[in-house]
Order: structure tokens, then C-alpha cells, then sequence
């Protein structure tokens, strides 16, 4: 079935859930798994009056705690026995590089977690989730 799942994980409490879940079926289908953190684009415009952290400042901080989130994605893996990789890159929303990390490491699925918004506060904030799934082309199994 699957041979290799992309697990993204933000730190989230939600995204541990997902975490615990994947390594699970991993485990159970003999997979790999591959670790992938986005890391966030400097959120301040070169052009701006005031500017609240330095730019490598802000890339050095972002990178540390991505490195944090894998660091207790590999240590789960390996409690769990499952082969582990680990990726993070840069993208201007996390869809991307989820999708992006998916396709380099040629995983055959990802799953990640959901908040389970609907109606109108899912219209209004939208969800990362649901955007991987209508762009990727790989599957996505979504846990909740």
C-alpha cells in the first residue's frame, strides 16, 4: 500500500496527534517516513518604516525551532522503529512546501492533521489542509 509517508508537523498539539498517528501506521504498513516543517517567509517588507527583527535574526529563530519540531519527530520514529528522513524549506504558504517536499522525496502519500473548521470560520481562515488537498496530486490522508 504505502511505502513512504510525508508527516508535516508545525509543533502544534494538533500536528503531535498527527505525528503519533502516522509513525502508528507506518509502523503497521512497514513505511518510511519523511519529517517536513515549512519554514516561514521574513514577514516584514524591505520597505518598511520599522522593522521588529533583523532578517537573519528571524531566518536563524525560524530554522531552530523547525529543527526543534524534527528533532521530536525523529525521536518518536525511532522509539516507534520506523526509518526517518527530515526536510524543511522555505515557501510563501506551507501547502507549497508540503507539496513540494512530498514530490522531491517521492512519498506516496501525506497525512497530516485538521482542525476540523466548517462553515464560516473555515470559509474566513482557510486551512492548509484543505489546500493540499485540492493541489496535490499525491494522496492525502487527513487525521483527526
Amino acid at each position: 500500500m504505502f511505502t513512504h509517508i510525508l508527516i508535516p508537523t508545525d509543533g502544534s498539539e494538533l500536528s503531535q496527534k498527527a505525528v503519533t498517528g502516522g509513525l502508528e501506521l507506518a509502523r503497521a504498513l512497514n513505511a518510511r517516513v519523511t519529517g517536513y516543517c515549512c519554514l516561514a517567509e521574513y514577514p516584514y517588507s524591505p520597505f518598511s518604516e520599522y522593522v521588529l527583527e533583523a532578517p537573519a535574526t528571524f531566518s536563524e529563530r525560524i530554522a531552530e525551532e523547525a529543527c526543534a519540531h524534527l528533532d521530536e519527530l525523529a525521536q518518536a520514529a525511532a522509539a516507534a522503529g520506523v526509518p526517518f528522513d527530515r526536510d524543511s524549506s522555505t515557501f510563501p504558504a506551507p501547502y507549497l512546501g508540503i507539496i513540494d517536499a512530498a514530490e522531491r522525496h517521492g512519498c506516496d502519500v501525506i497525512l497530516m492533521a485538521s482542525h476540523g473548521r466548517r462553515g464560516l470560520t473555515s470559509l474566513l481562515l482557510g486551512s492548509e489542509t484543505q489546500r493540499v488537498l485540492v493541489h496535490s496530486k499525491i494522496p492525502v490522508l487527513v487525521y483527526r
